[in-house]
């Protein structure tokens, strides 16, 4: 437990972390990495060059100092990243090296405004909220071990079947390559790939990726987009080495499934899967596992044409076979041979109104997944429509962000 003068120092810093936040969480990345190099291995280092880490950083910090005397009010930020922990293989070990490097750039940053009080208040606060951390952290280690076909950290699997969805999304299939069973897990997780064999990356790569079909015992799959070099944005290390260079027969190393952005199996309401792009992966998943289970469902995916658009043959399936199923289809701007094969239902853009007349029950839990500019958009769009805020579960595929509340509301 912290003092209360601990606490009131703590909460006294929160409008300088409002302020400094990411200068700080940009400073503590720089000097870390120039002392411990070899935790380039863990991190992504594209979220690292688009700032996204160090934003999603500074708002935990902020969000921990504010409540920090109701820690609890945390508790699904600590989960949500916790899986993201254990899945990517941090340990008890590496917080202190966090904690050291994070109370030397808020002295770098703040310089005479970090005083000695106010850095010793900071050191205390560090080691209640990295204890909560590594508490939760080995629950879910010993959860994924434990488990049915369970096991820690990564495991060999082989690369079965590749199937190319889209003209720009693959889906791989992996098995363990011991013959054994995949653990279980809930629709809506994900799994991390470590790739040490990249041409010319002199460091490891972890990318966590969304399981794009219901639970198995035998297999995985994950489909990815991809990242192809546009205007100043750099192509995709990863995504390119999966499209290009990985090969039925190869071998990869996977963590055990986790997440927190899950379907919720015993909530009776129906349910809305909203999807754009390639983040249809985790409504997927959904979908499949709703496929016999009678629960009024309506599937609604967005994509620029039938070029891009993955899934689509899948997903008609599953609504022709299951009468509480409904699917639609979105597409921005459709091909000639998309019109004369009615691929979609709705030309242009999602909008209220058109969700209005395909969703009857306005009080269905709402899944969505997609790109942060579709998602933003979406989440004026469902409560524009009469959707309930509490209903609405997102899941962003990188750090966790905020969705912006529309002015209006």
């Amino acid at each position: 437990m912290l003092e209360q003068k601990t606490i009131d120092i703590i909460k006294s810093t929160v409008p300088v972390l409002e302020q400094h936040g990411e200068a700080i969480t940009k400073t503590f990345y720089e000097l870390m990495f120039k002392k411990h190099p070899e935790l380039l291995n863990i991190f992504n280092h594209a979220n690292q060059k688009q700032g996204r880490q160090q934003k999603a950083l500074a708002s935990t910090v902020y969000a921990a100092a504010k409540y920090i005397d109701q820690l609890d009010a945390i508790i699904p930020v600590v989960t949500q990243i916790a899986h993201k922990h254990r899945s990517l293989g941090i340990k008890p070990e590496h917080y202190p090296i966090v904690g050291e490097h994070l109370l030397l750039a808020i002295k770098e940053v703040l310089q005479d405004a970090a005083t000695e009080e106010i850095i010793d208040a900071w050191a205390k606060a560090y080691g209640v909220i990295a204890d909560a951390f590594i508490s939760v952290e080995k629950g879910m280690y010993e959860a994924a071990e434990n488990q049915l076909g369970g096991w820690k950290d990564f495991k060999n699997f082989k690369v079965e079947k590749i199937v190319q969805e889209s003209e720009c999304i693959k889906s791989f299939y992996f098995k363990p390559a011991d013959g054994g069973k995949v653990s279980n897990y809930i629709p809506g997780q994900y799994i991390s790939l470590k790739l040490t064999n990249i041409p010319g990356q002199h460091f490891t790569h972890i990318r966590q990726y969304s399981l794009s079909t219901s639970p198995n015992s035998e297999y995985y799959r994950i489909s990815v987009k991809r990242e192809d070099e546009i205007n100043t944005k750099p192509a995709g290390i990863v995504s390119t080495f999966l499209h290009n260079e990985l090969k039925i027969g190869d071998f990869v190393e996977i963590s055990a499934p986790a997440g927190d952005f899950v379907l919720e199996e015993s909530n009776d309401k129906s349910i809305l899967l909203l999807s754009g792009g390639v983040g249809i992966t985790p409504m997927l998943s959904m979908l499949n596992h709703l496929e016999d289970k009678n629960k009024q469902t309506v599937f609604v995916h967005a994509a620029i044409n039938g070029h891009v658009h993955a899934f689509l043959d899948e997903v008609k399936q599953i609504d022709l076979n299951n009468n509480a199923i409904s699917s639609f289809i979105c597409y921005e701007k459709p091909t000639a041979l998309d019109r004369e094969e009615k691929r979609f239902d709705k030309e242009g853009f999602i909008t209220a109104d058109w969700l209005k007349t395909i969703v009857s029950d306005k009080d269905s839990i709402v899944y969505m997944c997609g790109p942060v500019v579709f998602m933003q958009a979406m989440f004026e769009t469902l409560l524009q429509a009469g959707f309930k805020r509490e209903n609405i579960r997102y899941e962003f595929f990188g750090p966790a962000m905020e969705l912006k509340e529309p002015e209006h509301a």
